[in-house]
């Protein structure tokens, strides 16, 4: 078996399951290696009932106590029994598994392991494992078992099984890495790496792989930028700007004057798009540090100039959010731009009629999602494409876009404040320019960090702020240990909270599993206040502007990073309203509650990635979530900061040793290279 072959060949996958597999990406035996778990469920020792926290995945031996009871809730049956030991009795529920009634229905000891939630009624373990007798535990206890990621229909069992029969028959499992560098950062082989991350026998062999894994996926990267970054320095500007009157006029219309830190960056992209080369220039701001104006000014700098400009948003509902706010502005301000919103779901006439618009030259300013970059998009003279971290453009997607013209400026946004020695790393093909400051009007957000007894307190205060017409939002993590849909975890909490609101405020819910017309519809809805409450996911960290929401209450705050929670809050403080930030944990650990005062004591982004840095150890790669950031499969950027930077020491070792990497030993690397340029199309989505 090698690893160029398709899954098809192992035992147990015909061609139903190998579909399963398509879909969540796996094709061969080489991709099924590197499907790494998300996370891995511990088995340590049972505790007793009345110890049990809420958030946590807890183990409890007990007698079942009273009659099983087997109810009917929307489209599924529930299973409800009540096991009871020496302090306290606990309510458990299983979902679609009514058949429990008779094989738990006997009585006797058994073992529960499942996640602590809280109910209107109090603590519920929810759809736990079972062992009976409870001896079967012992087998388990002290393991760790891979949680995979899943599609629809394919399990962690089938995932396991796969894995655990590749893992044992495979054979000629390439090294990538040069034996100096596995020598040089102590970094295990890869037979070795790939048995313990997938089936690690202890913490310390999962945290050895992983940092295998984390620094090979950080040293392609490095090296893929690097490569463009070659290609782009020999691009020259096809552009001719000339400064215009209507500029200075605009700022000096304006409400407000741009601080000094919005200055010096609209300084520094003027400079750029009137130098000898193309622009490719990250501006990093944190939440509401008045990054769009700048962009603004780039997009009519581009406008004015006689050529065409282009802002690409992640969403559809911000999409139209940005052209709205621009259409206004420009006409305030007596600015004769045209511009134009081109999405993926407008009519295929609405299309075609912006299709013409665009080529034809007519308008000056087109704003839009992803349908953008469309073959049938045809621009008469783009000279600058503002994008976020989310769309980051390569060599090749500049020249599809620039089309027989020149090649495009680019300008990509990012609200992740990220410390600067990572930030050069990370963006290595591009020049970094910091708005660090926030504007005068910015009222700073009120935080406070509780647990779980402040609950009613809580929502009491959200139905303060709605009652003087302001909105809330409600933030629940995804139940990582249950496969059930985060989506039924998000719509309980909905109906719950619409319970205790009553129904003079209206509470709506979101989560990743929704459509993005359906996301957007309902944050739509939001923005027009129709909705006074939304429950979500962390899929608002992408969304519109809501001014008029002024608290942001986060559910089981301590298994996020910080970084992540920060940019959550930033959903709230936008408009004229003092707003508040609540962070509600479950976790009583000291370190917990260090790593939240944080938050407690500052607003500044950079500050907080910095102590998100300091604060961090291995043992956070359990529990939590990770800040998302680039889209690595294993590495996070902050919690792995140390192995980033040893990835990108050893890039540039590497590169200057062997620039094209031909020698003997770099020959694989450079197999890998070519092979994640391609898979991933980095040059078109960089």
């Amino acid at each position: 078996m090698r690893e160029t072959e398709q899954i098809s060949i192992l035992k147990g996958i015909g061609e139903k399951t190998e579909q399963l597999f398509l879909k969540a990406g796996v094709r061969t035996i080489g991709e099924l290696l590197e499907y790494y778990p998300r996370t891995y469920d511990i088995y340590e020792e049972p505790v007793a009932i009345g110890e049990i926290e809420e958030g946590k995945t807890v183990t409890v031996t007990g007698a079942v106590f009273g009659r099983i009871q087997v109810s009917k809730i929307k489209n599924f049956q529930i299973t409800t029994l009540y096991l009871k030991d020496l302090t306290g009795t606990l309510k458990v529920i299983w979902f679609r598994m009514p058949f429990l009634r008779n094989t738990l229905g006997k009585g006797g000891v058994i073992t529960l392991r499942g996640r602590i939630i809280r109910k209107k009624d109090g603590l519920v373990m929810e759809h736990p494992e079972i062992f009976y007798p409870s001896t079967t535990y012992e087998e388990k206890r002290g393991t760790m078992q891979p949680v995979y990621p899943l599609t629809a229909g394919l399990t962690n069992n089938m995932v396991k099984k796969a894995v655990a029969q590749t893992l044992r028959e495979v054979q000629m499992l390439h090294e990538f890495l040069p034996e100096n560098l596995l020598q040089r950062y102590q970094l295990e082989g890869r037979k070795t790496a790939l048995q313990g991350i997938h089936f690690p026998k202890t913490k310390e062999e999962f945290y050895q792989a992983r940092k295998r894994f984390v620094f090979e996926e950080f040293l392609i990267f490095i090296l893929s930028l690097r490569k463009m970054k070659d290609r782009e320095v020999r691009m020259e500007n096809g552009f001719t700007f000339r400064e215009q009157p209507q500029i200075k006029a605009f700022l000096e219309a304006l409400p407000y004057e741009l601080t000094s830190a919005q200055k010096k960056v609209w300084d520094e992209i003027r400079k750029d798009m009137c130098g000898a080369s193309v622009m490719s220039r990250l501006v990093q701001g944190d939440v509401g540090s008045g990054k769009t104006i700048v962009a603004l000014l780039g997009l009519m700098f581009a406008g004015l100039n006689g050529y065409q400009g282009a802002l690409m948003a992640p969403t559809e509902v911000l999409a139209r959010q940005h052209y709205e706010n621009i259409s206004k502005m420009l006409e305030q301000y007596g600015i004769s731009l045209k511009p134009e919103l081109l999405t993926g779901s407008m009519t295929a006439k609405e299309k075609r009629e912006t299709y013409a618009r665009i080529e034809s030259g007519e308008a000056d300013l087109i704003i839009g999602t992803h349908a953008l970059i469309q073959e049938k998009v045809q621009y008469k003279n783009l000279a600058l494409v503002v994008t976020d971290e989310q769309h980051r453009f390569g060599v090749k997607q500049r020249e599809t876009l620039a089309g027989k013209g020149d090649i495009p400026h680019i300008l990509v946004m990012s609200a992740t404040p990220i410390p600067r020695t990572l930030a050069i790393i990370l963006y290595g093909d591009l020049d970094i320019s910091v708005i660090d400051e926030l504007p005068k009007n910015r009222i700073p957000i009120k935080n406070c960090v509780v647990d779980t007894g402040y609950r009613n307190t809580a929502y009491n205060f959200m139905k303060k702020q709605v009652a003087e017409g302001r909105q809330c939002y409600v933030i629940c993590p995804m139940v990582e240990e249950s496969e059930h849909l985060e989506a039924e975890n998000v719509t309980d909490y909905a109906q719950m909270l619409q319970e205790i609101m009553g129904n003079s405020i209206r509470v709506g819910c979101l989560h990743g599993k929704m459509k993005q017309a359906e996301k957007d519809e309902i944050m739509e809805t939001f923005g027009k206040n129709e909705i006074q409450i939304l429950v979500s996911t962390t899929v608002i960290e992408v969304g519109i502007d809501v001014p008029n929401a002024t608290v942001m209450l986060i559910e089981n705050a301590e298994r996020f990073g910080l970084a992540q929670l920060h940019q959550l809050r930033g959903r709230v403080g936008r408009g004229g309203y003092q707003s508040y930030c609540i962070f509600m944990s479950a976790s009583k650990s000291k370190e917990t509650k260090e790593r939240l005062e944080i938050l407690n004591k500052s607003n500044d982004g950079f500050f907080i990635a910095g102590e998100d840095l300091r604060l961090r150890g291995p043992g956070d790669l359990f529990g939590i979530r990770q800040s998302g950031l680039m889209d690595f499969k294993l590495g996070d950027v902050f919690q792995d900061s140390i192995i980033l930077k040893q990835a990108a020491e050893a890039a540039v070792t590497l590169l200057n040793e062997d620039p094209g990497l031909e020698k003997e030993e770099h020959r694989r690397l450079m197999t890998k290279l070519n092979s994640y340029l391609s898979e991933t199309m980095l040059e078109m989505t960089l």
